[in-house]
């Protein structure tokens, strides 16, 4: 079944302020919608919301004897991501079919025990030209930000790439509601890891690992991070 985006002006791109400030007009959301049969990721299309969260349980250490103190926070495993997208219902394009699988009108999926593969999302929030221009010295990256997730997406334009991968759809429902004529759909995505699409797992500290730097180390630079571990 042809998308909507090859039939309908929808889809057109316009343009966004250019501000310091992130705004939701620059970010833009890929998938591999069912109609390209895996060719190529396409731009998701008449989305109103677009939510990520992430926690992790952080839990206490204490002593007996020394006191009503805490001596350490110890974080635990961090839950999966979790990502909600909130989308207009379309008659020939659901966000089901969006997310790579059959159904409306492409097919006979129409639960999510029909689901048999995950799928993978690709986020880029493209930098305005404020940023290019004078933040990265008119289209020239600083050299630390290079193959961090730092993409070029065309004519000088950069955004920051971040991959969300083999995700699961966890929550789907749609409501047809009779004081108002749009019709929405709402998903929610479980997320199995989350990275910027350059860099690779490895020993190195650009790469995600037990070696990674995530900053905040005060044993390659001095001085930063907790206090708690400088000499005493």
């Amino acid at each position: 079944m042809a998308r909507d985006a090859d039939i309908a002006s929808i889809y057109q791109l316009g343009s966004s302020p250019a501000t310091r400030v992130a705004i939701s007009m620059k970010n833009r959301i890929f998938s591999t919608p069912y109609s390209t049969k895996g060719a190529s990721q396409k731009q998701v299309g008449v989305l109103s919301t677009f939510d990520q969260s992430e926690g992790r349980a952080v839990d206490p250490v204490r002593a007996v004897g020394f006191g009503d103190r805490v001596v350490e926070l110890v974080p635990g495993l961090t839950e999966p991501l979790s990502i909600t997208m909130n989308r207009s219902l379309m008659y020939t394009s659901g966000i089901v079919q969006e997310l790579g699988y059959r159904g409306g009108v492409d097919g006979l999926v129409r639960s999510l025990r029909h689901h048999k593969w995950p799928f993978d999302l690709r986020s880029e929030l493209v930098f305005s030209e404020i940023v290019n221009g004078f933040d990265f010295n008119g289209g020239q990256i600083p050299t630390e930000s290079v193959g961090k997730g730092i993409q070029n997406v065309g004519s000088a334009q950069f955004a920051l790439i971040t991959y969300f991968w083999t995700c699961w759809l966890s929550n789907y429902s749609v409501s047809f509601p009779a004081d108002s004529a749009i019709v929405m759909e709402d998903a929610t995505v479980m997320v199995t890891d989350v990275t910027d699409g350059a860099s690779n797992y490895g020993t190195s500290a650009d790469a995600y690992g037990d070696l990674l730097d995530a900053g905040n180390n005060p044993l390659i630079n001095s001085g930063s991070g907790s206090k708690i571990f400088s000499p005493r």
